[in-house]
């Protein structure tokens, strides 16, 4: 199912990416051959100010591209610090049961180690939205059993034990909505289209261009304008959506996963 949902993913973004560069490339020839027709027509007057909006449509368009990617960027680098975040609180919890009575520690132990595979499978599943829902839903039970058993065994510990782990298990639930809120935070879906709309009438634009340069070459231009274009906008989709593309997160989750090896 993981693999299907993922199959899925890299199927539509394969042919949003086609269908973009194929869109550019046939605005880059319309382009060119109304550029073509209007050769001597046009007046350096009108050839200036017609350069002059050309300039701020490009303009626009490395704009929306640059800040595209930076949010796109920020959001994928906010994710990974959150991975580590919650490592690091599952980790302290799991160290302040020592200040429990030694009774209580051995099921709350396992408890955690259950939690942390949860944790794990929650993001390692993706694509499978309906797999990490199902793996979310495990750890938030395993969240209040952790917590209902903590505070049992509280009764029993020294006041002082209260002040360091009630915080502790606080700060290891809210990571959790921290994560899922992150995770579900994307580049609105009307930026993207504005960038696709922006990338082909750029290439009209191009191509009309490209008709006053005399050069054999001009195919070339063309087909690298749509290629790098295309692909820009491919890598900043890729990288607002880590787990369902080529751009993934697994290195991240290594510092849960080492910290579920040292569960003992």
């Amino acid at each position: 199912m993981a693999g299907e949902a993922g199959l899925n993913y890299n199927a539509i973004a394969f042919l949003l990416v086609l269908g973009l560069f194929a869109g550019m490339l046939l605005l880059l020839v319309i382009g060119q051959r109304l550029g073509q027709r209007s050769l001597g027509q046009e007046t350096d007057v009108v050839r200036s100010r017609l350069t002059g909006v050309e300039t701020a449509i490009f303009g626009l368009m490395g704009l929306m591209i640059a800040f595209t990617f930076s949010g796109a960027a920020a959001r994928y680098e906010l994710r990974r610090q959150l991975i580590v975040e919650e490592a690091n609180t599952i980790g302290t919890a799991y160290l302040r049961l020592d200040l429990l009575p030694a009774a209580s520690q051995p099921a709350l132990r396992e408890k955690f180690r259950q939690y942390a595979e949860a944790r794990i499978a929650v993001y390692r599943v993706l694509p499978d939205i309906g797999a990490s829902d199902a793996q979310s839903a495990i750890a938030t039970a395993l969240q209040k059993e952790i917590w209902t058993g903590a505070l049992a065994a509280l009764k029993e510990a020294p006041p002082q034990a209260t002040i360091v782990v009630v915080p502790a298990l606080n700060q290891m639930i809210d990571v959790t909505t921290t994560r899922a809120i992150a995770a579900h935070t994307h580049t609105p879906k009307l930026i993207f289209a504005i960038l696709l709309i922006l990338g082909l009438v750029c290439s009209l634009l191009a191509g009309y261009v490209l008709a006053y340069t005399k050069t054999s070459h001009a195919r070339i231009h063309l087909a690298a304008f749509a290629v790098v274009v295309s692909l820009t906008i491919y890598v900043i989709f890729d990288l607002d959506y880590p787990r369902f593309g080529f751009i993934q997160l697994d290195f991240a989750d290594q510092a849960l996963i080492d910290l579920l090896a040292g569960m003992k």
